[in-house]
Order: structure tokens, then C-alpha cells, then sequence
């Protein structure tokens, strides 16, 4: 079975994507005012990606290390939950959300960028980095998006979700 092939079963269990925020729902760069606040910039079409998951049964999440009333109320907006913020320690957030969730290890896809995200990476069944995923991520990740974070790169892995379940087409028709 080719690398392909594999993703595509993969994704065919998926019930749970989560997603890390910097460098996966942006494009990585923090922005500060003068005043001290905190900007983010979202990619409209990651959030339209996310609904489509949503309109297919798939449960979208959120595990970052950062803390961000921004991406709460983006989360808010997407209807994403769970979202875990302030967790270095991703796994064991995982972990932790494992015991509250009726979905295995191999029905969850994750997608990170770095190093903090790794563990999660080699342990779910569906490991994915965006195309501006550190090396060390990409090499371990089971798939890499063409897409950079904050970039569309979640919108691809939701599309690739839905097609291999067999479930894009007819969500695509409801648009027309």
C-alpha cells in the first residue's frame, strides 16, 4: 500500500480532527498593538473547511500551548469545541480529553507545525502538518497539506477528510 493509500484509510476512520492554532489556523506570526493587545488572522476558507467537517459528522477541536481570548472567540464562532488552551504538553492534554470523548486513538487526526506538537503527531491515526510544518514535523507526520498554515491548509485537510468518507460531494451539493 503507497503512502497515499494508507492517508486516505486513515482518514476514513477519522470522528475528531484537532488542531494546534499558530502556524495551523495562522499563519504562525504573532501581531502586537501599541497598546499590547494580541492580533491574529484567520483564513476564511479553514473556517468554512471546519463547517464542512461539522456538516459531515466530524467533531473539530482545538490543543494549543498559547492562551488567547481571539482564538476562543473564533472558536466561538465555528461552534469548535473542545478547545484546550495554555497546554505545552499536548499529549497528555489528549489524553486528558480521551477520558471525556467516545472517539480512539485512531479515529482522531491531528494537525501541528513544531516540535510541541509531535507527540500527538506520531499517536493519533492521522498525523498531518501544514506546508510550512518544520522538517522534524513533516518527516514524522503521516501526511504534509500543500497549503502553509493560516493559508488554507486546514480547508485541504477537510476536504481530504470528506472525500475519502465519501462525504464531500454530496456537502458540496447543498452549496448549489
Amino acid at each position: 500500500m503507497s503512502a497515499s493509500q494508507m492517508v486516505i484509510e486513515a482518514a476514513k476512520k477519522i470522528k475528531l480532527l484537532l488542531l494546534d492554532v499558530d502556524g495551523v489556523l495562522t499563519d504562525g506570526r504573532l501581531y502586537y498593538g501599541n497598546s499590547g493587545e494580541e492580533l491574529k488572522a484567520f483564513n476564511i476558507q479553514d473556517g468554512l473547511g471546519i463547517k464542512l467537517l461539522q456538516k459531515g459528522d466530524i467533531q473539530v477541536g482545538i490543543i494549543t500551548g498559547r492562551v488567547s481570548a481571539l482564538l476562543q472567540r473564533r472558536a466561538d464562532e465555528l461552534s469548535i469545541d473542545p478547545v484546550v488552551q495554555g497546554r505545552e504538553d499536548k499529549l497528555t492534554a489528549l489524553n486528558e480529553l480521551l477520558q471525556t470523548m467516545n472517539v480512539e486513538m485512531d479515529e482522531i487526526a491531528f494537525m501541528g507545525d513544531d516540535l510541541p506538537d509531535l507527540a500527538v503527531i506520531r499517536r493519533v491515526g492521522l498525523g498531518i502538518t501544514p506546508a510550512n510544518g518544520r522538517v522534524t514535523v513533516a518527516e514524522q507526520a503521516h501526511w504534509q497539506t500543500s497549503n502553509c498554515g493560516g493559508q488554507g491548509a486546514v480547508r485541504e485537510v477537510a476536504e481530504m477528510i470528506l472525500e475519502a468518507q465519501g462525504k464531500l460531494q454530496p456537502i458540496l451539493a447543498t452549496f448549489q
